[in-house]
């Protein structure tokens, strides 16, 4: 099931839609650094200065922090697992309730192509702050981990191997279904890359998954897609040209598959609209978005 939001007015940013476009052809390596910073100076101007394009653009992560790591209610720590197929060993940051008594569900966290950034970890809490188990693997691991800044983390993930990537996350999976806290009803949740390792994982461990979340990401290979068993709660952002061109297709075979699904395409969105580290971030709609994850995982895992 399909379902397009109301339309609303979109929120209004000082710049331009095609410099979040620039930048979403940057990020995902469409345009190298040299072409996308050529492309901003021709829309610069006294007022919109190179300055306040990137400011806007490039997260700034003091900004990403809904839930501080000592909050009170929840607990956080690193934690290792094997990956036999992948990279060997997986690392990443798992966040319990504080006062979790037995067992709960899990939910995996999945960042985008750049490494465990601090606004996929604070994800990671906003998720155990709701009740849930979370684990936010970090793909960069093998090189050391997330460096520090997106840039980097981008080049770093680029340079590895996808498929031993995509066995790391299967590992994680498996891991975190079967940890010793975990009810054995598994969640993910993704964002950009993060959303197509959701969709992955649906049709690569139908019987690992339980529930999936993919934020604006690519559907896994079409070979594939027809062990999907999980529901899944597809977000998209009506912006987000290259994402959603995908779509049709993939909903073409969900329906042919009759998998439970529902898409819910946000107005006026741009891809990255969840991240609340930069000015892609539309408050109303990612709020929404997130209050839908949690109902969503409520009701599978719950």
């Amino acid at each position: 099931m399909s379902v397009k939001e109301p339309l609303e007015t979109p929120t209004h940013h000082p710049i331009p839609q095609e410099a979040f476009d620039w930048y979403d052809e940057y990020a995902h390596g469409l345009i190298d650094r040299r072409t996308f910073m050529a492309r901003l100076t021709t829309i610069t101007t006294a007022s919109l200065t190179m300055g306040i394009l990137l400011s806007g653009l490039l997260p700034n992560y003091a900004a990403a922090d809904q839930i501080s790591f000592n909050d009170p209610d929840i607990k956080a720590k690193y934690t290792t697992f094997p990956s036999p197929k992948g990279h060997n060993e997986g690392r990443g940051y798992l966040v319990t309730p504080a006062n979790l008594s037995g067992k709960a569900p899990v939910v995996l966290v999945i960042h985008e192509n750049r490494g465990l950034n601090p606004y996929v970890k604070d994800v990671a809490r906003r998720a155990a702050k709701a009740g849930f188990i979370a684990f936010a693997p970090d793909a960069l691991h093998p090189l050391g981990g997330y460096p520090g800044n997106d840039d980097e983390g981008r080049s770093m993930q680029g340079s590895m191997d996808r498929a031993k990537i995509e066995q790391d996350f299967i590992a994680a999976a498996a891991f975190l279904k079967n940890h010793e806290l975990s009810s054995g009803q598994l969640g993910a949740v993704g964002f950009c890359f993060g959303g197509y390792v959701v969709n992955m994982l649906a049709a690569a461990a139908p019987d690992t998954l339980n529930a999936g979340v993919p934020f604006y990401g690519t559907p896994a290979a079409k070979e594939i897609r027809k062990n999907i068993k999980a529901p899944l709660l597809i977000q998209l952002a009506e912006l987000d040209k290259r994402v959603n061109a995908s779509w049709p297709e993939y909903e073409a075979d969900l329906k042919a598959n009759k998998n439970d699904y529902t898409m819910h395409m946000y107005a006026g969105a741009n891809h990255g609209f969840h991240n609340d580290s930069t000015a892609r971030y539309d408050e109303e709609n990612a709020e929404l978005a997130w209050k839908r994850t949690i109902d969503f995982f409520n009701k599978h895992l719950t």
